[in-house]
């Protein structure tokens, strides 16, 4: 079974939503080497936990990060199939798109 146009719309948009945020892109960014635990996170971040935990619920419900419980502590960890659901759909706009030429740094006399 396929999935509907609406629910890959909605994936999508909640995906470029969860990336439109500073913070959101840092996290991603320490996840991108390891899994990494919530309070390792608001270490590297400098934030609280309640402010972090906020983000992270957007950035699991756009299914970029997943998590998992080991103890007291949620370890987070990219989910990189969701990345390529948006690197496809972007790369279908760069199919249909004209090569523009490189733009020359000298300006013209």
């Amino acid at each position: 079974m396929t999935p509907s146009l609406t629910t890959t719309s909605d994936a999508i948009a909640s995906g470029f939503h969860a990336l439109s945020d500073p913070l959101r892109i840092q996290t991603l960014e320490l996840l991108r080497n390891q899994e990494l635990c919530v309070c390792d996170l608001c270490d590297a971040l400098n934030v609280t936990q309640s402010k972090l935990s906020f983000h992270l619920k957007t950035l699991k419900a756009a299914g970029l990060v997943r998590s998992r419980q080991e103890g007291r502590w949620i370890y987070y960890s990219l989910n990189l199939p969701q990345f390529v659901v948006l690197e496809q759909y972007l790369s279908e706009f760069r199919r249909f798109s004209p090569i523009l030429p490189a733009r020359s740094c000298q300006e013209d006399s």
